[in-house]
Formats: structure tokens, C-alpha cells, sequence
């Protein structure tokens, strides 16, 4: 799904005028300002509720564009954007100098990345078209710490009017945020997991990443123990456990809504159930939708069928433990 001409037209305008536009990704719909406007940046935050010193990811429109926002950058850090660029990988490099506090949260790196969505890609390179630096900085096009939006519908439901404008360029097609990847203190570090897993990044660079980050390393978008969440309380429980629990809770009236891989729902149970695909991939790009169809369902409780303790499933569930931290307000 490609927008008009007409609304490319009227996205880069409003992203000119320091005004806040919504577009998709390939991972989640950003809210983009144009990050080399300081007071553009300033609302996103605010129609956000979003962190001061939690810092926003730059979107770029080719590794052409990296020396103008960053410095310093390692031969690893150019393999991982010839190998994953366009794509769900966000590189933190440290800043060059005129690169705003704001942006950044304070810090000496900002976090860069040239999404894999034709719409984005798209509205990229024309904001980058007058020569200026032509970055669009954009966390999730949400209310900080809640779910994900994955369409432009989910966008309007979290911020109403306080977007100008939302670009909609269909589902998103990976569904969860990208991976990130520190890249400022001489090796990989992967800060937040994503679809581009540890072994991809070893593949390339030959170099084994941390998978967990180092006391000191930058903070990041999604770092949070709490995040990602849904306003109904929710839990994950192992597949083996989850009937008995399930008939626990329908003993104390308590209507659950369930998110499983395996197990099938007995008849006469009061719960609803919604069925996700035993393929990480698959269940990424679904979970935030049923996340937020459960939320909407008037259920007591969300249960989420733990997934696979296995390298392919990291991703899902850091998002997953991180939402069941956040939910229900907690």
C-alpha cells in the first residue's frame, strides 16, 4: 500500500515545518519530526509522555547519510549497513558534535537506522532532497510504554490529532522493533534484541556479540523492564502449566483472555483464546495485534503461552516479559 503523491507532498511539508508525522516501518509505525529541529523533536516527547533522557532512534535514507550524524565509525559498524540496511538493525555510533542533546537523551551516541519500508524509504529521500541532513527521528508512533502500533488504525487509536498527518502504508511486515546494536565502545553489543538475531550479526562481522549490555553502554529506546504493554494485567505462563492455571482462574471468576502456541481450548471454558504460529517469525508479526485485541476485549486477564526457551525466540520474549512488567499500569 503506497500513498499518493499528494500525501508524500503534504508529509515532507508538515516534517519541514516542525510538525510531527506518523509513517510506517517494516518493524512498528513510527512518529517522526525532523530530528535536526530541536523544537520539532521536543513534541514528540510530549505527545509521547515520553522520557527526556530516553533517547530517540534517527532515520536515515542510505549509509550515505551516516557521516553526517555520526563519528568515528568502526569497519564492523559499515559491514552490518552494507549487510542489513535498508532493514530492522539500528546501529548506536557516537554523534558528531551539532547532533542535538535532545535527540540523543543527553548522551555521546545516536542511534541510526535506514528502515526496509518502501513508504518510509520513500519519505526519506525526499526530505533529504534539499541537502539539509535529512533525518527523521522516530520512536513508536505510541503512548510511551504501551503496545506497538502495527497499522495506521492502531496510530490514530494511541494519539488521536497529535500526529498532523499518518501515512499509511498497510501492516506492518515484521511487526517488532528492530534490533539495536552498539557499536561506540569497539565490539557489537546488542542493547535490544530483534528480528536480526545474534547469529546474523556474527555471520557478517565474524565477531561474536554480547547479548546482554555492559554496565555504562548507552541507553536505548525499549530498555525499559517496563514497556510494550497493554492496559489489562497480564502474565506468561509455560505451556505445561497453562490449563491448571486457566482452570484456577475460572474457579475464582476470573476471564482470561489467551494468547497460545499449542495448547487447545477445552470446551465450556469461559476465556477467550487467540492462536499464534509456532514460527517466531509469524508469531512477531502477530503479537502486538493480538495484544492489543485482547486489551480490547473486556477480559480480567491476559495469559500469554510462554515461548520456546531458544536463541529464535529472544526477541519475542524480551517484548513479552517487558509487557507483562508494564501491564495493567504497573
Amino acid at each position: 500500500m503506497i500513498p499518493a503523491e499528494a500525501d508524500f507532498l503534504r508529509a515532507v511539508e508538515l516534517l519541514r515545518s516542525g510538525e510531527l508525522v506518523a509513517f510506517p516501518t517494516e518493524t512498528v509505525y513510527g512518529l517522526g519530526a525532523d530530528a535536526a529541529n530541536v523544537e520539532a523533536v521536543a513534541r514528540i516527547f510530549a505527545a509521547k509522555g515520553r522520557p527526556a533522557d530516553h533517547p530517540l532512534i534517527v532515520h536515515v535514507s542510505g549509509d550515505n547519510a551516516v557521516d553526517r550524524w555520526a563519528e568515528q565509525v568502526p569497519g564492523f559498524a559499515w559491514e552490518l549497513m552494507e549487510a542489513f540496511w535498508p532493514g530492522p538493525l539500528t546501529l548506536i555510533l557516537k554523534k558528531q558534535a551539532w547532533v542535538s542533546s535532545t535527540v540523543t537523551g543527553g548522551q555521546d551516541t545516536v542511534g541510526l537506522r535506514v528502515p526496509g519500508h518502501p513508504v518510509a524509504l520513500e519519505l526519506l529521500r525526499r526530505f533529504a532532497a534539499d541537502g539539509g541532513p535529512g533525518g527523521i527521528a522516530a520512536p513508536s508512533a505510541n503512548r510511551f510504554g504501551r503496545i506497538s502500533p502495527t497499522t495506521a488504525d492502531h496510530v490514530r487509536e494511541e494519539l488521536g490529532d497529535r500526529a498532523a498527518m499518518i501515512l499509511d502504508g498497510g501492516p506492518c511486515t515484521v511487526g517488532i522493533e528492530s534490533t539495536i546494536v552498539d557499536c561506540s565502545r569497539g565490539a557489537p553489543i546488542i542493547l535490544r534484541p530483534g528480528h536480526i538475531s545474534a547469529a546474523h550479526l556474527e555471520a557478517v562481522t565474524g565477531i561474536q556479540p554480547q547479548l546482554e549490555a555492559a554496565a555504562g553502554t548507552p541507553r536505548v529506546s525499549g530498555s525499559l523492564e517496563a514497556h510494550y504493554a497493554p492496559q489489562t494485567h497480564m502474565r506468561m505462563v509455560a505451556g505445561e502449566r497453562l490449563l491448571d492455571f486457566l482452570n484456577a482462574q475460572e474457579q475464582q471468576g476470573t476471564r482470561c483472555g489467551i494468547i497460545g502456541q499449542s495448547q487447545p481450548p477445552l470446551a465450556g471454558m469461559l476465556h477467550l483464546w487467540r492462536f499464534l504460529s509456532l514460527d517466531p517469525v509469524a508469531f512477531a508479526h502477530d503479537v502486538y495485534a493480538a495484544l492489543r485485541e485482547m486489551d480490547h476485549a473486556g477480559v480480567d486477564l491476559i495469559v500469554v503461552e510462554a515461548p520456546p526457551d531458544r536463541p529464535e525466540w529472544v526477541a519475542v520474549t524480551d517484548r513479552l516479559r517487558r509487557a507483562a512488567g508494564g501491564s495493567g499500569g504497573a
